[in-house]
């Protein structure tokens, strides 16, 4: 497509808004962007301007004229009144993600959704294949760095033959038209985002979007243990090759026997190098083990990669010891299904700390997962609602974090566990998981 004089709408801003402008700048197009901050609360507002993007607000007004193309940020709900206006005028409407791909020579991309263990997964896909394949491998997508920043950064329009490690969510995958990775997978599908996609059949339908242009020699890896997965594979069928795996079962193309991971037929690695806890760890290291020999890394490498890999920051990430009370940052455990992963990794003594924005999600079956817990803590906007659903009266109701932090001090023992991981998002009192993570610590570390 050539971009010379088109019209774009941008719609929202954020990283991926302005990842996006940038490279339609290089393009030659005409900008629009439609914010909902205030010119005035841009932070950006002079990069703009010196780019001549028209700024204007998110009234109807504006999604009644006339646009070649809509780049839409994936947190701006594909239900709204004004996305569906867009798409009864026949405009395309896609996002930053899809922007890249169209515009960017062939590269090798590698895409991880699912609702839990994308950020570790793809994470150490990445570190595997940056050993493979130094100075051409990227890591980008929901995992903070858009990829229109990655086309930008490193001549994507004019080079080819990279390696993109991309987490991809499915906010993201909801308006995917050509996008086609080599190698790529769900992770897991478990109850998430309701609030945004309308309900859990459309969210678990998103997620197979990552696989609906795969052919061929493409290779999608297909979790064997996932039951949801399986159906939704069944039901959307992968029109490329397969490849299996399983930690439980043997018979499956992927496994563990006697000790290793087995993939393809190699006995690539010994779990015992593997530094990450918890089983759904197993999982992720699987899986990225198999999407790198996918790509042909060497077994050496991949031993090396995965033996020196601690995990990412927010995910179940040790914080502090004091008193022989550990402190677990968890913020990126925003759905249910993350929260009793991170609490399958603690034997008993934990001090839960719960709370964020109303999502909506049930307790009911993370209430079968308490045994380890201690005492339930909840904080913020839906941490009533949250303690009454787990625990009745027997948990403790705060207004915010610090408070939350400062009464499971009081609780705690030595060889107890405080353990932040609020089974839902951040938005009423943090800009992201990151920020209330880096909270978390900040009040750990102050102790």
């Amino acid at each position: 497509m050539d971009f010379t004089g088109k019209k774009v709408l941008v719609v929202g801003l954020a990283r991926s808004g302005m990842a996006a402008i940038k490279v339609l700048k290089k393009l030659g197009a005409e900008i629009t962007l439609s914010e909902s901050k205030k010119k005035e609360d841009i932070k950006e507002i002079d990069f703009l301007n010196e780019y001549g993007v028209e700024i204007t607000d998110q009234s109807m007004a504006v999604f009644e004229r006339d646009f070649d193309l809509v780049v839409k940020n994936p947190g701006v709900p594909f239900r709204s009144p004004m996305i569906q206006r867009l798409y009864e005028r026949n405009i395309p409407v896609i996002t930053e993600i899809e922007l890249a791909y169209m515009v960017s020579k062939p590269q090798h991309y590698i895409a991880i959704t699912g609702t839990n263990g994308k950020t570790t997964t793809t994470t150490l896909v990445y570190e595997i294949l940056s050993r493979a394949f130094p100075n051409i491998t990227h890591l980008c997508g929901n995992i903070g760095t858009p990829l229109c920043d990655i086309v930008m950064e490193n001549g994507l329009m004019e080079n080819e033959g990279h390696y993109i490690a991309l987490e991809i969510s499915n906010f993201q995958l909801v308006n995917i038209d050509k996008f086609r990775p080599e190698a790529a997978t769900i992770i897991n599908l478990t109850p998430d985002h309701v609030d945004f996609m309308g309900g859990l059949d459309a969210y678990y339908k998103s997620k197979t979007e990552v696989y609906r242009n795969m052919q061929g020699s493409d290779v999608f890896v297909l979790n064997n243990d996932d039951n949801l997965v399986k159906e939704y594979t069944d039901r959307y069928p992968v029109n490329c090759e397969i490849n299996s795996f399983s930690i439980d079962d043997e018979n499956a193309e992927n496994f563990i026997k006697d000790g290793y991971m087995w993939v393809k037929g190699e006995k690539v690695i010994s779990v015992d190098d593997v530094k990450l806890v918890g089983k759904h760890n197993l999982q992720n290291v699987m899986i990225a083990i198999s999407l790198a020999k996918a790509e042909g890394v060497s077994n050496e490498i991949i031993k090396d990669a995965v033996s020196s890999f601690s995990g990412v920051e927010h995910r179940i990430e040790f914080v502090r010891e004091i008193d022989g009370i550990r402190y677990y940052n968890d913020s990126k455990g925003t759905n249910t299904d993350a929260t009793i992963i991170a609490l399958k990794s603690f034997p008993k003594g934990v001090i839960l700390l719960v709370g964020g924005f109303e999502k909506g999600l049930s307790m009911d079956e993370m209430k079968k997962h308490l045994g380890c817990v201690k005492k339930v803590i909840g904080f913020g906007a839906c941490g009533p609602r949250l303690v009454k659903d787990l625990v009745g009266d027997d948990g403790i109701v705060v207004s915010d974090l610090n408070e939350a932090v400062a009464e499971a001090n009081k609780i705690a023992e030595s060889g107890d566990t405080v353990l932040l991981s609020p089974t839902t998002s951040s938005f009423d009192q943090y800009t992201c998981f990151e920020e209330r993570g880096e909270h978390f610590k900040k009040i750990v570390n102050s102790l």
